[in-house]
């Protein structure tokens, strides 16, 4: 569904006060009401206005909206975070149809316009992504993570709070993850339970590895004749610096498999090993005689296959 910008429509600030939003809808109304406007587009553009005013009007349900977050932009693919963003209100068959399928997944399909309600609600999930060092999946660790959160103060502006929380990431986790924290979300209302925070991991590059799930991918820089003499090699890992052994007529491209030296977990994930035949530069007269004598005894043809 598509995100709806409620203070483009009423053409307002994200901080606009509750007086500048009942003048910016007011004006904007007078314009669209089907009744009196000639513009093709007036019905559409009434129901939108209706919707936004709906939302920005009413503290409650303009703190849930503003707490998805001011990175949103008007037509954007929205998807509402694991566990949804569903809020207990309550409306009537009749205005339901009034409202966009937006609307609905934060607010119910239920809500009665101008109702009072002191039932307990239960606060807004939400979601935050922390960027990790691959060391930390490895090893796990805890990081320090800052939120904004928004609040409604006493002459209805929207402000934001800073929360800092100190999250422990645990060993193996895997890039797009998502931790949850019990009751870290929106807080509830009316006494109700907050929601939960729910952390979205990102691994950052490293300079060696990449990932794919629990499993590890290494290149491999090897000499010709490790490749072509096998040898017994020291290769990186993310626990540490272990031997692998270069099968003789090994070739470019080839992977080898470390078992066990991936992320860990129940199972822990493998370490791939592609190797890669790196040429010696023929720097000096030696290295170039060195080439020579191997042309002239190797009898080598790399494009056999290919009849040339």
């Amino acid at each position: 569904m598509e995100y709806k910008d409620y203070y483009k429509t009423l053409g307002v600030a994200r901080d606009a006060t509750q007086a500048e939003i009942k003048r910016a809808y007011r004006k904007l109304a007078r314009k669209f009401h089907p009744d009196v406007s000639k513009e093709a587009d007036a019905e559409a553009r009434f129901k939108e206005i209706n919707e936004a005013n709906e939302v920005l009007h009413d503290p409650e349900k303009r703190a849930a909206y503003d707490a998805l977050g001011s990175s949103w932009h008007a037509g954007q693919d929205f998807r509402p975070p694991p566990g949804g963003v569903h809020h207990d209100f309550h409306f009537g068959a009749d205005e339901a149809a009034e409202f966009s399928d937006f609307f609905s997944s934060i607010f119910g399909r239920e809500f009665h316009p101008g109702a009072q309600t002191q039932r307990r609600r239960r606060g807004q999930d939400q979601t935050a992504r922390i960027a990790i060092d691959l060391e930390d999946a490895y090893r796990g660790a805890t990081r320090q993570l800052r939120l904004d959160i928004p609040e409604i103060g006493a002459d209805g502006r929207v402000t934001s709070r800073t929360r800092t929380l100190n999250v422990r990431i645990p060993p193996g986790v895997t890039q797009g993850r998502q931790i949850r924290l019990a009751g870290q979300g929106g807080p509830g209302i009316n006494g109700g339970h907050a929601g939960d925070l729910y952390l979205e991991i990102e691994i950052n590059p490293h300079r060696f590895f990449t990932t794919d799930g629990k499993d590890v991918h290494l290149r491999l820089p090897i000499a010709p004749w490790e490749a072509a003499l096998g040898a017994s090699v020291s290769v990186p890992t993310l626990g540490g610096t272990v031997n692998l052994k270069v099968p003789p007529g090994s070739q470019s491209g080839q992977r080898l498999r470390l078992k066990g030296r991936g992320l860990p977990g129940e199972p822990a994930g493998d370490e791939l090993v592609m190797l890669e035949i790196v040429t010696p530069p023929a720097a000096t007269d030696a290295a170039k005689a060195a080439y020579r004598e191997m042309a002239e005894r190797l009898h080598f043809n790399p494009r056999a296959e290919m009849g040339v």
